[in-house]
């Protein structure tokens, strides 16, 4: 059990992580009208990589970048520029609210994976909160209607790969510091965008948006050291309550931005998924017995 101290320490983080990648993800947005996913992700890498490495240097951990390379640390990388591109490409498509929402069903997707891979067996209160959740995101995704497309798809894979991203991260040491992680894995990202790129047509990089995702690197680069230190030495299931703030940061950010407000379907959806993840989580502190830890992270 994490100290008090420590708890709280973690939910600053949180909060700030969500604030980060909210307006991270409302940058990008904004860049993606003019360029395609590729291009706009091996853009912010370049800066993010930058800004990645100035806060190795900052921290005085230069001397632990050899741990980078544990394959653990490459793995994540690689299933995080997965949830990267795939959740980009759907960003550009939907409502930042709706995209948000759907990633939000990751910690639903990790209890799903627990119990496939026995990690732990659910009762029967949180099997029907899972089903509440993916009662949610068919609401979201409206799949027997006008309103769905390709990119709600997207953006529930992403979702489930970021389950799998998180359920990995719980895997990697203390020793390894959450700096060298985000450096890697910006790098990972980076490589793996440009080799997607090669089959988009890229943009002049001359213009206003180039300026849009430099900030978002920025952003992105603190919010990833944010939220894997607010999973570290901390009692996830007080923690990841948190995160559900990025809710109501995406809706006020894609209506001050683009005048997007949820329809009553799409909020319903929302409140099921918010729903069923508190309740998921609520239940993963009361019950002794459980082995499970549920971080989530929102992709960047």
């Amino acid at each position: 059990m994490a100290s008090p101290e420590q708890n709280r320490r973690g939910i600053i983080a949180m909060l700030a992580a969500m604030a980060l990648f909210v307006c991270n993800d409302a940058l990008m947005k904004l860049a993606r009208e003019v360029y395609p996913a590729g291009q706009a992700i091996t853009l912010r890498t370049g800066f993010a990589l930058l800004s990645a490495l100035a806060l190795v240097i900052l921290f005085k951990e230069g001397a632990k970048l050899r741990l980078a390379f544990r394959p653990i640390v490459l793995l994540r990388g690689l299933i995080d520029a997965g949830v990267t591109l795939t959740f980009i490409w759907a960003l550009a498509e939907m409502p930042l609210a709706d995209v948000t929402a759907i990633l939000l069903a990751s910690p639903i997707i990790i209890v799903v994976l627990a119990v496939v891979l026995r990690i732990e067996r659910v009762g029967w209160r949180r099997t029907l909160a899972v089903f509440l959740g993916f009662c949610g995101v068919l609401v979201v995704l409206r799949p027997a209607t006008d309103s769905f497309n390709a990119a709600a798809l997207v953006a529930l894979i992403s979702a489930s790969l970021a389950a799998a991203r998180d359920l990995l991260t719980r895997r990697i040491g203390n020793e390894i510091p959450s700096t060298v992680i985000a450096l890697m894995t910006t790098a990972i990202v980076g490589l793996v965008a440009c080799g997607y790129g090669l089959f988009e047509v890229w943009q002049p990089v001359w213009r206003r948006e180039t300026g849009y995702v430099a900030a978002a690197a920025a952003l992105m680069a603190a919010g990833s050291i944010c939220i894997i230190s607010a999973y570290r030495n901390t009692d996830v299931g007080v923690v990841s309550g948190y995160r559900y703030s990025v809710v109501i940061l995406a809706v006020i950010m894609g209506y001050v931005v683009w005048g997007h407000v949820p329809d009553a379907l799409a909020g319903l959806g929302i409140a099921m998924i918010v729903a069923s993840g508190l309740y998921t989580m609520h239940r993963q502190r009361v019950v002794p017995q459980s082995q499970l830890k549920l971080p989530s992270t929102p992709p960047t």
